[in-house]
């Protein structure tokens, strides 16, 4: 499909779509409020049992952070303090990366989640949450007859 703008249009719309990604960066369809810098970074993943998400959230402890589930959306937020370092009143600070305060993170579930059968625990500055499956949705061998 070429010359119909004077151009390659599919060449075009890869252009088009680079420059978007460049501009917005690029978002998994699953996370809700994604951008990038988002506190807690996630990690989705399946198995043929559960929905897994680990976030990384080091140096809050697990009584700061809140986990919910509503309507298909899990929900997590807390709030990260920030460190007290040991200076005097006399320095200044020049650059911090570090994120501090309040954070909610927002992840679109699949539809065969089951919210009923949820575990999470926290260990070494990672939550890990396990979102068991619908019986329905897992997979099952047919016995031909």
């Amino acid at each position: 499909m070429s010359d119909l703008f004077g151009t390659d249009l599919f060449s075009e719309f890869d252009r088009l779509q680079q420059q978007m990604a460049n501009l917005f960066g690029t978002f998994p369809s699953s996370l809700r409020a994604s951008r990038f810098g988002t506190f807690p970074p996630v990690n989705i993943g399946a198995t043929d049992d559960s929905i897994e998400i680990v976030a990384f959230a080091p140096g809050i402890s697990a009584t700061e952070l809140d986990v919910s589930i509503d309507k298909g959306l899990l929900t997590i937020s807390g709030e990260r303090k920030p460190a007290q370092p040991d200076t005097s009143e006399d320095t200044r600070v020049y650059a911090q990366e570090r994120f501090t305060g309040a954070f909610r993170r927002v992840i679109e579930l699949p539809e065969n989640a089951e919210p009923d059968k949820v575990q999470a625990r926290y260990e070494n500055g990672c939550l890990s949450i396990a979102i068991g499956k619908r019986e329905s949705s897992k997979p099952r061998a047919i016995t031909v007859q």
